[in-house]
């Protein structure tokens, strides 16, 4: 604790890249916590998981990322899209101005040094989670896209069994691997046309146990996807739904859709 008197962060805290998030949870995530960050379907949060694991691993730390939904070509092309600030439809067509080629190249060129590994996820046994960790070396975050598309340890009567066994796996494999586990989850709880469709602990489904063992769990609120007369575009709300060690509340974010980008809107610009 003296030794933090600065203000400096604890040894296991992974940062989120986001200030006004790690601030929020103290400095960024913790090894061996279990961070849920759940959005609807649209809403963005294979891309904030994505900018995560890219800050993640900016900042030195040793970063795994696990999809379930791309190949290694696809993510690595999106990474692309929004450290370059370039449209993703661009890139894939290749009708990139010079200006826009040369942010492509200074970013692979960012990109290509990072501590960060990018694996397809197949969903069919939980050990090829555990085994892709196991390839990296002094790793600290393990970033998991989705919840859904991660196999439970054994077998499950529905998809919210499996989930909820999912769930419980992946806590313990942040206790026993000592690393932060972000886990993307969609939210099959969630009524669009409900009075406030902000996304609640209670979306979550899997019989409860996700919001139980979660350490914190995160949600993207974008007004523009419900009510898109009365929101402005690219606003974002990430709501701290849940911080075991720490206080509740939101941060400002904005969404670049045609980058696939979030920024932080208190200090924008990383």
């Amino acid at each position: 604790m003296d030794a933090r008197g600065d203000g400096t962060a604890a040894t296991d805290t992974v940062p989120t890249g986001f200030p006004s998030l790690d601030r929020m949870l103290a400095g960024g995530f913790r090894r061996q916590d279990l961070i849920v960050l759940a959005g609807d379907v649209g809403s963005g949060k294979s891309s904030l998981g994505l900018a995560m694991a890219i800050r993640g691993a900016q900042s030195g730390v040793a970063t795994v990322f696990l999809s379930g939904e791309m190949t290694e070509d696809r993510l690595m092309e999106r990474a692309l899209a929004l450290e370059a600030r370039v449209p993703v439809d661009a890139l894939r067509g290749g009708a990139l101005d010079d200006v826009s080629r040369a942010s492509v190249g200074a970013a692979a060129l960012r990109l290509r040094d990072l501590p960060l590994q990018v694996r397809s996820l197949s969903g069919q046994r939980f050990t090829e989670v555990s085994e892709a960790l196991d390839t990296v070396p002094r790793r600290a975050l393990l970033v998991i896209d989705s919840l859904q598309m991660t196999a439970p340890p054994t077998s499950a009567n529905g998809p919210d069994e499996a989930v909820a066994g999912a769930a419980r796996a992946l806590k313990a494999l942040a206790l026993d691997h000592d690393v932060a586990v972000l886990v993307l989850a969609q939210l099959p709880g969630l009524k669009p046309t409900r009075r406030d469709p902000r996304p609640s602990l209670e979306d979550l489904g899997g019989l409860g146990v996700v919001k139980q063992v979660a350490d914190v769990v995160l949600a993207i609120y974008r007004e523009e996807m419900y009510r898109p007369a009365g929101g402005v575009e690219g606003a974002t709300e990430l709501i701290v739904a849940k911080n075991r060690n720490g206080t509740t509340g939101f941060v400002d974010l904005y969404f670049y859709h045609e980058w696939l980008r979030f920024e932080d809107m208190v200090e924008p610009g990383r």
